[in-house]
């Protein structure tokens, strides 16, 4: 079994601060270096991935806040495969309708380029913070036409030398992109999504991509969006696919001290997801394509923090391998990408885990055997 770390660089300690100022009310000055000191104690964690024995790197995309502060996860990934000789790299995700496709098709060309025969997994989706939507400069209300277009470009420019597209939104005519992939199919055939409500799994489906899990909800509940990703598929007739799960993760040899710190630290983490995302707020009422976390707005920051934690990977060595093996048994997975660091986590503290798990951990989850896709289509009427 493959298992890939997510960096995530959250500046957590910054909410309140930020807030204020964003409310246009007196708040502290900007503390010096503290994105940088993030950014650079990350760096450094990011050259030791790969000797520790990870199979890939991932990374999101955030802009506007402290949430996760990498507003352009294909320039990380680049700097990774400069880094590396070894592992693959991915994004969870692209938002794809803040972008101009073509500039994602040319970026994640020039990345597999410098991956020099790795592999690039171009995890995509539609985004949802309100507030980098309106940063940005684009409709929300637009966001599922701009996704939908935004792939249906992406796979022209990168499978074909010329291509013409007249969208509602995106046009293009008889246009070329340089330099051309190495290996176009490969990163068509890697292409990933990640969705939010349940009526968003078949779109991506049907635009042929491969699922990606980023839980908002209890895992066995994730088994019917499966089942209507694997539906959506061999409507257009593609096969059965291992989905890719992302999870937090936190490993300790003392059980108690992995309770407590787990439960901390991915309540902040579920707690800055809120915050960024407004999961409360009414404006979700307003906006197209999003009635789904209109109807969410009832649930607690508690029953949030309690479905985060109870779905991530942590505790002893032991328990961190029993969890992932249970995980595989149910979901027969491709591959799991755990973050290693969330809410105010200290470096150290981080490290102390990876290492751990990288020592007593990663060699059995290696050597977990790939299961066939489930064939969730076959249970769909």
């Amino acid at each position: 079994m493959r298992i890939g770390l997510t960096m995530y660089l959250q500046n957590y300690d910054d909410w309140g601060r930020h807030l204020a100022l964003e409310a246009g009310e007196d708040a502290p000055a900007f503390e010096p270096n503290t994105d940088a000191s993030i950014w650079a104690e990350e760096i450094d964690a990011i050259q030791l991935v790969e000797e520790q024995g990870f199979d890939s790197i991932w990374t999101v995309e955030h802009h506007v806040s402290p949430y996760t502060m990498v507003p352009n996860p294909l320039q990380l990934l680049s700097f990774v495969a400069g880094a590396t000789s070894r592992i693959d790299v991915g994004t969870m995700v692209v938002v794809v309708p803040w972008h101009n496709p073509l500039r994602v098709a040319e970026d994640i060309t020039m990345l597999q380029h410098l991956l020099r025969g790795r592999r690039v997994f171009l995890g995509m989706g539609r985004g949802l913070g309100r507030r980098e939507y309106k940063a940005l400069g684009v409709d929300q209300n637009e966001s599922r036409e701009r996704f939908k277009e935004g792939v249906e470009v992406i796979k022209l420019a990168l499978t074909q030398e010329q291509f013409s597209y007249d969208g509602e939104i995106h046009h293009y005519d008889r246009t070329m992109m340089r330099p051309r992939p190495r290996d176009a199919q490969q990163l068509v055939d890697d292409l990933c999504f990640s969705w939010g409500s349940p009526t968003s799994a078949p779109i991506g489906a049907s635009l042929g991509l491969r699922p990606l899990i980023i839980p908002q909800k209890a895992f066995e509940e994730y088994h019917a969006d499966l089942a209507a990703f694997g539906k959506a598929r061999a409507e257009i007739g593609l096969a059965p696919v291992r989905p890719r799960i992302h999870l937090h993760m936190y490993c300790d040899a003392d059980e108690d001290r992995a309770r407590e710190v787990a439960t901390r630290t991915i309540g902040q983490y579920a707690n800055s997801a809120s915050l960024n995302y407004e999961l409360a707020g009414a404006h979700f009422n307003e906006l197209k394509g999003y009635e789904h976390y209109a109807q969410m707005g009832a649930v607690s920051q508690d029953a949030v923090d309690k479905a985060w934690i109870d779905n991530c990977i942590w505790g002893t060595p032991d328990q961190c391998i029993e969890k992932i093996t249970r995980l595989c048994e149910v979901f027969h997975p491709a591959e799991f990408m755990l973050t290693g660091r969330f809410g105010n986590m200290p470096r150290a503290v981080s490290a102390r885990s990876l290492d751990l798990f990288a020592r007593e951990v990663l060699p059995a989850v290696h050597e977990i055997k790939e299961q066939e896709p489930i064939g969730y289509e076959t249970v769909v009427s």
